[in-house]
């Protein structure tokens, strides 16, 4: 990565890459919503998915309730 690129992320932070589609995706659910910023809404998503340290992953329960609760804040249809 080249050194520019690196100063520009904040402390503690990495970048990644998504298609261009899922952050449109994502764009359009954010209107009206708490997050402020796709980067703030994939933090979100992707720590609550993390917060069993050592688990063995999403049961189908977790995941069920993961759908259901972003269903119900307007994220998924």
């Amino acid at each position: 990565m080249p050194e520019r690129e690196k100063a520009a992320e904040p402390a503690g932070t990495r970048t990644i890459r998504l298609p261009e589609e899922v952050v449109q995706g994502i764009e359009s659910r954010l209107k009206g919503s708490a997050f402020p910023s796709v980067d703030a809404f994939v933090s979100f998503v992707l720590a609550r998915l993390l917060e069993v340290p050592g688990g063995p992953g999403l049961t189908e329960e977790d995941e069920r309730g993961l759908k259901e609760r972003l269903r119900s804040l307007g994220y998924i249809d």
